[in-house]
């Protein structure tokens, strides 16, 4: 966990100068890293790398006695949209299906009427093909928007940003996956009761046991036995 710059300020002390990347990290993305030389190069190279679990934040302060603040994907997805709706700005969601597309720009319409948007649903691949890849990149490079929001799942849109970010026309990149489905409402984030006692994770794998126990329940002691591991062995270096 330490070989990674979390981002510990405010969402409003980002930078703004040049093109910037910003993905998010949690438990079950670090155990995925650790396998995935890929996704590991597209975090650590994140221009800003987002906290976002109580299990990274709870990590960070037991390993470097520092505290940090956990900051969700759609916690930087709200800011954002206040933020371009107040400047009249514009965003691009890239990702999921024609259909939660659709429910995104209807819901923007009304709680932010000032925002330009623009979006494109890539055809399904593990792997896109040149052609694919060339038709995403002309899609958002013709609209020029000031945030790119990419919505492909972990660890496909990291590597994705991470590789074509230099052929992207716009100021901000932000992998942030669910989102999509929590902002059109065809998946519901847990409530702020939840999310503010820090429970956020049950609250998801209550409501989606089958797609996020092995997330929780399966990486989670992973996760706590990399932490562990790290943290004896610091500790012996210094000793």
């Amino acid at each position: 966990m330490t070989n990674y710059s979390l981002y510990a300020k405010n969402l409003t002390d980002m930078p703004t100068m040049g093109q910037v990347l910003i993905n998010t990290i949690n438990q079950y993305s670090f155990c995925m890293a650790e396998n995935d030389s890929d996704f590991k190069d597209a975090l650590e190279e994140s221009d800003v790398l987002l906290p976002d679990g109580v299990g990274v934040t709870a990590a960070f302060r037991f390993l470097t006695g520092k505290k940090i603040n956990k900051i969700a994907g759609a916690d930087l997805h709200d800011y954002l949209l206040s933020d371009l709706n107040s400047k009249r700005g514009s965003c691009f969601y890239l990702g999921s299906s024609e259909s939660t597309l659709q429910k995104i720009k209807d819901r923007l319409s009304v709680e932010y009427p000032y925002l330009r948007v623009n979006t494109y649903s890539p055809p399904y691949a593990e792997k896109f093909t040149d052609l694919a890849n060339q038709r995403m990149l002309d899609e958002v490079n013709a609209f020029r928007p000031d945030v790119l929001f990419v919505g492909m799942t972990a660890p496909k849109q990291e590597k994705w940003a991470h590789q074509n970010r230099a052929q992207l026309n716009t100021k901000m990149i932000c992998c942030i996956g669910a989102v999509f489905d929590f902002y059109a409402c065809t998946t519901k984030r847990p409530s702020k009761v939840w999310i503010n006692l820090g429970f956020e994770w049950l609250g998801r794998l209550i409501s989606e046991p089958k797609r996020l126990w092995k997330r929780y329940l399966y990486f989670g002691p992973i996760f706590l036995w990399h932490i562990t591991k790290t943290k004896i062995y610091s500790t012996k270096v210094l000793s």
